[in-house]
């Protein structure tokens, strides 16, 4: 009786976990946050190095660093560079920035912004490769995010300047991966913070809720889609135009309901393929690749050149979804059912899949800007930042400059910097840096150099003047 009752109560010993089983859940778990390190390594290392050659920019990383420093102070955000107490919420809608001024309240400069943005854009391929992982196991998972990190949508967008859409990737990122687990409200918690990255976020919101009405959650993808739309119309009717210098929305103009631009078809037609080649062209089977479409649609429909091609930071919002389509269509198994395709061929075409998708990212990265870190050159001392260098730091903090565009991102963090030369305005500031040997958007070398001229008509002295570098002071 006593071993009767000993046997019924006593909680039987868990069988063993194989030591095979339990290397293979380790490296499952800790394969995507490796790889976001490395990432993070790579990015940050070329967006500083790319700031400490003078090649980052007034416009955006300058403006940036502007409405960032006013939070950081318990201020507007304001960007003198875009005008005279320009309210940046008056140009895009980016609340979300406010996240950055504590650490930049610590860490002024910026080199915080560039870094943050590194960290963002590393940290969504966890999502990302975790669910690669689940469908294409640890080696295939493992090239996908990588396939991810270094695709050219998002090498072109951590690498240029500094962005807010930093931070729509990684909440776009978790999202996809909740939807293609099923998870449905924390995908659309991942979701509704888009609408706090830019005005154009909330339409990607309203999409997703599209989704999930394709999914049979019909009250959930209801109330989702009512709130991007409700979102989209508030930001862009009532905010923006509230904060406005002109009180309207500013990129109305841009798009152009005529007739195309000449060549803007092929350009865009160009973007598409391109981005559906990262992934294959199998992501084009799954649904989740409408989630791209109102990014490409308020591209394709400006008048804007730079919205089209595959340049800048623009194509990052459809590199992440084309990721998760790419993972949600080769571990769909329908399509391989129905010709009777055995597991274990199946298994090696998904294999195939991923690291076919890591070719293809290999094979557009000499063409792309973290190539450069190869580069002995991009690592060896240049004589005219030095020169610039020595300019820059005879300029007292706090002092109003005006600065071409490459110039103006090395000193706002610590003086009140406007665009040189200004555009319909004369020059108010006492000290201008200007250089006048190489084209600096947006004005030709000879157009600055000429300004500079006509200042020193005016009463300016020059403080000092080396390799192209001008530094003036009234």
């Amino acid at each position: 009786m006593d071993s009767l009752t000993e046997s019924s109560t006593t909680t039987p010993e868990p069988a063993p976990v194989r030591p095979g089983v339990a290397a293979r859940w380790r490296a499952a778990t800790t394969v995507p946050y490796l790889l976001a390190a490395a990432l993070f390594a790579g990015y940050t290392s070329f967006a500083l190095r790319k700031h400490e050659l003078i090649r980052s920019t007034g416009y955006d990383l300058g403006i940036f660093e502007q409405a960032v420093r006013g939070y950081a102070h318990g201020h507007a955000p304001v960007a003198e560079l875009k005008g005279p107490g320009f309210n940046l919420l008056g140009d895009h809608f980016h609340p979300i920035l406010m996240l950055l001024a504590p650490l930049y309240r610590l860490v002024p400069g910026p080199q915080t912004l560039l870094v943050a943005q590194a960290a963002l854009f590393a940290v969504a391929a966890i999502p990302i490769t975790r669910a690669a992982v689940r469908v294409l196991g640890v080696a295939g998972g493992a090239c996908v995010g990588l396939a991810y990190g270094l695709s050219w949508g998002v090498q072109e967008a951590v690498t240029f300047d500094f962005h807010e859409i930093c931070f729509a990737v990684p909440l776009l990122a978790f999202c996809l991966e909740n939807l293609l687990r099923r998870r449905w409200v924390a995908a659309v918690g991942w979701a509704l913070p888009l609408v706090a990255v830019k005005e154009d976020l909330p339409l990607t919101v309203a999409a997703i809720g599209g989704y999930l009405l394709l999914r049979g959650q019909r009250r959930l993808g209801a109330w989702t889609v009512a709130f991007g739309l409700a979102s989209a119309v508030l930001i862009v009717g009532v905010v923006l135009p509230a904060l406005n210098p002109a009180h309207r929305y500013a990129y109305w103009q841009a798009f152009d309901a005529g007739d195309a631009v000449p060549g803007a078809r092929s350009v865009q037609a160009g973007t598409v393929l391109a981005l559906l080649a990262v992934g294959l062209f199998v992501a084009a089977r799954s649904p989740l690749i409408l989630l791209a479409v109102p990014t490409l649609a308020w591209r394709f429909l400006s008048d804007n050149p730079s919205y089209w091609g595959t340049l800048y930071h623009y194509n990052a919002v459809p590199m992440v979804i084309v990721f998760a389509a790419f993972v949600d269509a080769v571990g769909g198994r329908r399509a391989l059912d129905r010709i009777g395709v055995p597991d274990r061929v199946a298994a090696r075409l998904r294999g195939a899949a991923a690291v076919g998708c890591l070719v293809v990212a290999f094979a557009y990265v000499p063409s792309r800007p973290l190539w450069e870190l190869t580069d002995p050159a991009f690592w060896r001392p240049d004589p005219r930042v030095v020169a610039a260098r020595a300019l820059l730091s005879r300029i007292p903090d706090g002092a109003p400059v005006a600065a071409t565009n490459r110039l103006s991102a090395q000193l706002t963090a610590r003086c009140r910097v406007r665009l040189f030369p200004p555009a319909g305005t004369p020059v108010t500031a006492s000290w201008v840096m200007a250089d006048t040997a190489v084209t600096d958007w947006p004005y030709a070398a000879t157009a600055v150099a000429a300004e500079v001229a006509t200042l020193r008509a005016a009463g300016y002295r020059t403080v000092a003047e080396s390799d192209g570098f001008v530094l003036l002071h009234r």
